[in-house]
Order: structure tokens, then sequence, then C-alpha cells
């Protein structure tokens, strides 16, 4: 995100009408700005490495290449721009396949353009974000495959309770700020658990780690 102009946004989807209307929607927000609009894969790339937008708002549908594909190039290709993927699909397995991929966010096509303009900004700030409906797919996709193996998983990350805590806020809509309102604590504070956390599960990202927790059983929501 710039520091001192608007967010720069790519638009990703393979229909025209809601390429339109998201168009129509963003642009009312003048921290927001439209730098270009694509309905396929290939072109999406190109106008990255282009237009070189802070967040590229992906659908994961597309006619010549799924967005998992799209986002595994982009990350080569243009690292510096946040991903979120807005769409309808709801699946746990193409969550995960996207949140490997290297999305920054998960959010589907019916949220509010209030929501949405959240999203956004938390995304671009380099925080995570995750629907809550997606949030709960992963958890009931990961608790039935932890019910399937026995004995636990062994060598699970060794986090602490505040750490915990702070993760558990991490996997909502929770910006760092309310964060560290809920439990009391300074901004800073909250980003250096969350620098912590991310060592310990290993992952680049904080929606990589939020996913990982939750599949590993760590947090409860």
């Amino acid at each position: 995100m710039s520091e001192t102009g608007p967010i720069r946004i790519l638009i990703v989807d393979d229909h025209a009408v809601v390429r339109r209307g998201l168009r129509m929607v963003l642009e009312l927000q003048p921290e927001f700005q439209v730098v270009g609009e694509t309905g396929t894969g290939a072109q999406a790339l190109a106008l990255c490495w282009d237009a070189r937008p802070d967040l590229v708002l992906l659908d994961l549908t597309l006619p010549d290449m799924s967005g998992v594909e799209v986002t595994r190039q982009l990350r080569q290709t243009c690292p510096e721009s946040r991903i979120l993927v807005l769409s309808a699909v709801q699946d746990a397995a193409q969550v995960y396949k996207a949140v490997d991929a290297g999305v920054d966010g998960y959010v589907l096509k019916e949220i509010t353009p209030s929501e949405l303009a959240r999203a956004i900004r938390q995304v671009a700030a380099g925080q995570a974000y995750l629907h809550p409906h997606i949030t709960r797919l992963i958890m009931e996709r990961s608790s039935s495959q932890l019910a399937q193996h026995s004995p636990p998983h062994r060598g699970q990350p060794r986090l602490t309770r505040r750490e915990q805590e702070i993760l558990a806020l991490m996997a909502t809509t929770a910006t760092n700020r309310e964060i560290a309102e809920r439990l009391v604590l300074s901004e800073e504070t909250v980003r250096s658990h969350v620098k912590s956390i991310l060592r310990k599960l290993q992952k680049p990202s904080r929606t990589q780690a939020v996913v990982e927790a939750l599949r590993l059983g760590l947090i409860d929501i």
C-alpha cells in the first residue's frame, strides 16, 4: 500500500458485469484506485507487471488458468502486490491450495461492500483477512482430519498462552489495533508476537499461519 496515495487495485474476474460492479463500488471510496481490470489469468499477469498494483482482487475461476496458478505466478513476478481472493468457491481444499500458493486473504462474493472495503484495507496493510465462513470450513475439515489420526500430530510448535490468544484473534477479521485493544496491549507488542508466531509455525504470511494453526488444531475459534 502506498503511504502517500490511494490503494491501487487490479480486478480479475471472468464476468464483465461483476468487474463493472466492483469498479463502481470501489471507486466510491476515495482511498481506492482501480488501475485495471481483466477476465483472464494471462492478462492479469501482464497488467500486474505493468501497473504494479498494491492489491489484486482475484477470482479463483478463470477461463484460461486457475486462480491458484495465477497466484503462484504473481508471487514470482509481482511479489510486492497483495492478493485478496474474492470468489464463490467455498471448498476447503481449494482454500488450502490458494493459501499455500500465497494469497493474503479470502472473502466470498456474498460479502457486503463495507466488508469488502475493510478486507481490502486490512490485506493492503499487510494483515490477514479470512471470511468467517471460510474459517469455519477450514475448522470443520481440520477437525475431521484430526479425528481420523491417532496418536495426535507430533512436533507441533510450542506457542505461549499469549501467542495462542493473538493467533485465535488473527483467525478472525480483527486488525492489529483491535487485537491490541481486546488484550490490552500495544500494537507494537502484538506485531512482535505475530512475528514470533510466524517463526514458530514456519510460515511466511499471517494467512498461511492462521490456516496452518487451524489445520493443526492449535486454536479454537
